[in-house]
């Protein structure tokens, strides 16, 4: 979260950072230095499409602990789990343990 609101104050300083848009293109991003990393000297379209669909356990910054991304060449939703959250009349609050949905 740190690097999130820095790269925020840095990049869009006058930007809302409650917008979802941001957090989103931050994963966006983040998943792409992934998939580059991956390809390695190979950036063709079909190396990169075949990276994006190979991606194992990736953590994101600026997704929920224990939240990974996974892809496949047959499989191309990226998040499969899920967190339950309760609101406590102050905050939101995870509980139980993160759920997988095949």
């Amino acid at each position: 979260m740190k690097d999130w609101r820095a790269w925020m104050a840095k990049y869009l300083p006058d930007a809302d950072p409650h917008g979802p848009n941001y957090v989103n293109g931050y994963n966006y991003a983040a998943t792409m230095v992934q998939v580059l990393k991956q390809a390695g000297n190979d950036l063709s379209r079909e190396n990169i499409m075949r990276q994006a669909l190979n991606l194992r356990d990736l953590e994101l910054p600026m997704l929920l602990p224990g939240i990974k991304v996974s892809t496949s060449p047959t499989d191309y939703y990226p998040v499969q789990q899920l967190q339950l959250m309760r609101f406590n009349g102050k905050r939101w609050e995870r509980f139980g343990d993160v759920l997988q949905d095949e």
